[in-house]
């Protein structure tokens, strides 16, 4: 069977057209085929059929009956004002032929199928076939031993795969990258042959476009609602594939409403940046927002909406919480916070289903008799909070899903909803949105990297309420980045993590990734020569000319990007370097947190303040089980943050350097750069 994208055309196809779908769909696999999708462009073949060779057929399907056929050459004659069988649609192919502009050494065939019309009668109704016109076939091509094969309309010779590439963009317009759009590496044969622009792979294409199918409210389904889920090494175009996705879902029904949530803010602003240049606006049909601030807008008045915690103020009420009910005992304060979190991000439970649930991927074990001290200790912590009006943000979803079931809010109801970054979205959150889907018909998209957040941590879709058999696709090959950058965060990962199993993150594939420069790690006696040193770096990218917004600099804590903003800008001006999380993509250095970083990327990016990450981890206040779950935690960030990087990377660290990042550089062979400050 040939792959065809889509597998499944939306129902939309006419019937013509669905049957030459069939029967291209039944062509061996070594064929590649592609259905026309983009509704904007409308005057396009219907297919487009390519074998491993790589040679190339444009098929347009003739909606005409029968009795065309036989009326042909007698409305040519009498000069009839209607148009002749198969004028409009050779016309169409020679005019798409012609503004592909193939040097003329690039062989391709077109061809006009009429289903509805037996072969002889087709080829008696042409009078004349032109030059380099297209060819016509009848409805024998689509049935089995008629004597007509589509290996009889393809050329004899394959295109060039640059020439190739041209061809499928002007076909597929919907899989087009812009340049501006992604921090690829350069390629010099693209170049060269004009290609400024990127395209979707076949894999990343065949997720876009899995599925599309919309169905109407009234229509039944035998499941509560549509899933899809994307898991992809980080750099594999996971974000881009959610976008192009919404993009053609709001083309192809732009009645329907769509919400696209993430879990932070600069991620937001920045998809959304991204859609706007490939839309050239933000549709009213579609909203956007982190999971929070979702939720901040659907909550009830009253009791209305109270700002949460602060960290510091909620870090001393839980260790009050904990001086009075679990000092003494194995839970340290740390595994208390961790295990409030976490009891928080499911749906309410009471202390028998909490005994009863299962922790795996928690990293540590509590018995029944610790669990049950846990459980006290996290009503005394939410009585603290009731008592002086206090909500923390584990409280949020928690409250909206109260609110839900007590009938306080009705939540809007969406066909589809998006999510990136899917992996740090909590149980509870996920519930929260299957409410908000159309009951029985809604679609949940979401992408996701399964070494970070949850599924990072050991959690499944299932235990986040999906059942996700079936109706996952994997991502392996890296588009973002450099082979040495990529190689560089898997051997950190893996040096640090070396008791963990293969299968514990998903492998990426580094064939055929582009070379580039090997990773820097900057040697600095202190934070304050650090946050220098990266504003002197960052100064000098950008008087060699280099793109304000090709830098991106990912700090641990939110004092030292404040740190690093002031510095950028008494180097450059005013605003040249700001926070993403406050403002929309612009022309400006992005400084943000380590954790705001997931989802984003540069060109070039700068990792500081990593000290604070491997001091946290030497602590003397852990127990051997919680800096385990620490240092784990910390890989999967230094994971993350390292491959937000599309052809630079920079790590400055102050003070001594760890052995682990000794031991990366040295195994790519690559010296330590002394402190120049």
């Amino acid at each position: 069977m040939a792959r065809i994208l889509p597998e499944a055309p939306p129902r939309t196809v006419p019937p013509d057209t669905l049957r030459v779908f069939r029967a291209l769909k039944g062509l061996p696999e070594s064929y590649c085929i592609w259905r026309h999708l983009a509704p904007w462009q409308v005057d396009a073949p219907d297919f487009l059929v390519v074998d491993e060779d790589g040679r190339a057929l444009l098929v347009k399907v003739s909606p005409a009956a029968a009795d065309r056929a036989s009326q042909a050459a007698q409305l040519l004659l009498i000069q009839d004002e209607r148009l002749p069988l198969g004028y409009a649609e050779t016309a169409l192919l020679r005019s798409f032929l012609s503004s592909l502009e193939l040097p003329c050494d690039q062989p391709i065939e077109t061809l006009v199928i009429f289903p509805n019309i037996h072969h002889k009668q087709v080829t008696e109704s042409r009078l004349k076939r032109g030059t380099g016109e297209p060819r016509w076939a009848g409805k024998e091509l689509l049935q089995e031993n008629s004597g007509l094969t589509w290996e009889d309309f393809i050329p004899s010779r394959p295109m060039e795969p640059l020439w190739l590439e041209k061809l499928r963009a002007r076909f597929s317009p919907e899989v087009i990258v812009p340049a501006e759009m992604t921090v690829r590496p350069p390629l010099e044969r693209r170049i060269a042959a004009g290609l400024t622009d990127y395209l979707l792979d076949y894999n990343q294409e065949a997720v876009v476009k899995v599925d599309l199918d919309l169905p109407e409210e009234n229509q039944t389904l035998s499941e509560d609602f549509r899933l899809n889920i994307i898991n992809g090494v980080a750099g594999s175009g996971k974000t881009l594939i959610l976008l192009y996705r919404l993009r053609l879902l709001y083309h192809l029904y732009p009645e329907k409403r769509f919400l696209v949530l993430t879990h932070n803010r600069p991620l937001n602003h920045d998809m959304q940046g991204r859609f706007t240049r490939l839309e050239g606006k933000l549709p009213q049909n579609i909203e956007w927002n982190t999971f929070n601030g979702w939720c901040f807008h659907h909550w009830p008045k009253p009791p209305g909406w109270r700002e949460p915690l602060k960290l510091g103020k909620r870090q001393k009420i839980l260790a009050e919480i904990w001086r009075t009910t679990l000092k003494g005992t194995p839970i340290s304060t740390q595994v208390f916070k961790s295990e409030v979190d976490w009891i928080k991000d499911q749906l309410p439970m009471s202390l028998e289903e909490y005994l009863a649930v299962d922790r795996r991927g928690r990293g540590f074990g509590l018995s029944a008799e610790q669990r049950q001290r846990v459980y006290a200790a996290l009503g005394l912590y939410q009585a603290s909070l009731d008592q002086g009006d206090l909500l923390d943000w584990g409280d949020v979803p928690r409250r909206l899903w109260q609110f839900c079931q007590a009938g306080q809010v009705i939540l809007p109801t969406y066909d589809a909803i998006l999510i990136d970054e899917a992996q740090f979205f909590a149980p509870i959150w996920i519930r929260l949105l299957q409410k908000a889907l159309q009951p029985r018909t809604g679609r949940l998209f979401i992408v996701a990297d399964p070494t970070q957040g949850f599924l990072g941590r050991g959690a499944s879709w299932k235990s986040l309420g999906l059942e996700a058999r079936g109706r996952t696709h994997q991502l392996r090959r890296s588009y973002r980045t450099t082979r040495e950058i990529l190689q560089f965060a898997t051997l950190l990962y893996r040096l640090r993590l070396s008791q963990e199993k293969d299968e514990d993150i998903l492998v990426p594939d580094l064939l055929e990734m582009p070379a580039g420069v090997i990773p820097q790690v900057i040697a600095l006696a202190s934070p304050q020569d650090e946050i220098a040193r990266v504003a002197n770096e960052v100064a000098d990218f950008v008087r060699k000319g280099c793109p304000r917004m090709h830098l991106l600099i990912l700090h641990t804590n939110a004092s030292g990007v404040q740190a690093l903003i002031r510095a950028i800008n008494d180097r450059l001006g005013k605003d040249a370097a700001m926070d993403p999380k406050q403002t929309y993509p612009g022309d400006y250095v992005r400084v943000t947190t380590l954790n705001a970083g997931a989802g984003i990327e540069s060109p070039i990016v700068f990792l500081a303040g990593l000290r604070q990450l491997f001091e946290e981890e030497q602590s003397l206040r852990l127990s051997d089980e919680e800096r385990e779950e620490l240092i784990r935690n910390n890989t999967r960030k230094l994971y993350m943050a390292a491959t937000r990087a599309g052809q630079r990377l920079v790590l400055a660290y102050s003070g001594e350097l760890p052995v682990v990042l000794l031991a990366a550089q040295k195994e790519q062979g690559k010296r330590i750069l002394p402190s120049t400050n």
